[in-house]
């Protein structure tokens, strides 16, 4: 027997989410589905975080059942992107994905059908955007403009008779406005050892 994990949503506080609730246990009655556990949310579906969804998303990846129920698509996700990314990992899983209103259900040929579709859609907008990054690198290249992070400039010697003096790593971090670890490396590192120059004869006599 089957376990499931019932997600509901309602936009607002003024709002039941009991015909939502009543239509996916019967739903798991009919298909002989133990309910594990109902989460739920009262918010908006524009919101980025819902307790209710993370905490279902968080015992997925536990394995605590082995399908979601909901009321329709746009219970789950805030967007088609999102709703992507909530399929593709209870995909991934393996975990059925079941809407009432829709009538989808993973677990069928249809269902699989869709898996495979998202999945594809999925990887299509990660090389996407892969390759916006690049093609955002190579015209800074091409701008010459450099990548990264731009390197620290820092005066050593200041640093150095700050050490001398007694002041301890994170003040002179604070006063430099940098990292212990900053302050650390530039306290080790060894100078360049500058080549003897051979005197002359002048320089001999001297």
């Amino acid at each position: 027997m089957k376990r499931a994990a019932l997600y509901l949503r309602v936009s607002t506080v003024d709002q039941h989410p009991e015909t939502q609730l009543l239509d996916l246990r019967q739903l798991a009655a009919q298909r002989g589905f133990t309910i594990a556990k109902e989460y739920s949310d009262k918010i908006s579906g524009a919101k980025a975080r819902r307790p209710g969804l993370d905490e279902l998303l968080r015992d997925a990846r536990r394995g605590r059942f082995d399908v979601v129920l909901v009321w329709a698509f746009d219970r789950i996700a805030r967007s088609v992107t999102h709703f992507l990314q909530v399929l593709d990992e209870l995909n991934h899983l393996e975990i059925e994905f079941v809407s009432f209103r829709e009538q989808v259900d993973t677990g069928g040929p249809l269902g699989r059908a869709i898996v495979i579709i998202v999945g594809a859609i999925a990887e299509l907008e990660r090389s996407l955007i892969v390759e916006r990054v690049r093609a955002g690198m190579r015209r800074a290249r091409l701008e010459g403009r450099k990548l990264g992070r731009p390197a620290l400039e820092l005066d050593r010697e200041a640093i150095l008779r700050d050490r001398q003096r007694g002041q301890s790593l994170g003040q002179i971090a604070r006063n430099y406005g940098i990292s212990r670890t900053s302050v650390h490396r530039v306290l080790t590192e060894k100078l360049p050892v500058q080549a003897a120059v051979p005197k002359g004869p002048l320089q001999r006599l001297a």
